[in-house]
Parts: C-alpha cells; sequence; structure tokens
C-alpha cells in the first residue's frame, strides 16, 4: 500500500516471530483502507472519538472472518461489507 504499511506489516511478523510464531506480514488493499478510513471518521462523529480506532480492530475482524466463511472472497467484495455497514452508522446520525 505505502511504505509505512509495509514497514509496519513486516514488525508483526518480526513480533509474532519473537513469540515463536511465523506469519504473513498483513497487507491491505486500498479499496479496503479507504473503506476503513471513512468508517473511522463516521466513528469518530456518531459516539465518542476514541472509537474510531476499535470500530476500525472490529471490521477487521469481521473481515477476516467473511474471508474464512467465504474463501476466495475478493477485495472488493470486502469493501463493500465495510461500506455496508459505514453507511449504516451514517444512517444513525442526522446530519453526517
Amino acid at each position: 500500500m505505502n511504505p509505512f504499511f509495509e514497514s509496519l506489516g513486516q514488525d508483526w511478523v518480526d513480533a509474532a516471530r519473537r513469540r515463536g510464531a511465523e506469519i504473513e506480514a498483513p497487507a491491505m488493499d486500498s479499496r479496503v483502507a479507504l473503506e476503513l478510513l471513512e468508517l473511522a471518521r463516521v466513528a469518530a462523529h456518531t459516539q465518542e472519538r476514541r472509537f474510531a480506532p476499535l470500530t476500525s480492530y472490529l471490521a477487521g475482524v469481521a473481515a477476516e472472518r467473511l474471508r474464512a466463511a467465504k474463501p476466495g472472497i475478493d477485495d472488493a467484495a470486502v469493501a463493500e461489507f465495510i461500506l455496508e455497514v459505514r453507511q449504516k452508522l451514517e444512517r444513525e446520525v442526522p446530519g453526517l
């Protein structure tokens, strides 16, 4: 996605290795990244601002569960999955 996130992905690999686990570096599709940023923006305005990071975390957990339940699902479908929930949150707050 960009050098910062590529480096961060390697940090996760290294941290897992120090715990005796081998993981693949996490990567993020740009469409998914955009939806996560938008979701965080909406969450910051619908609830307490500090909920935005946890909202994004839960979206990631949900996305991985969707991938496990539907092997072969593509990144565009994951982005639409996140978009659907973001739009629901937006409808709950007038003027957002």
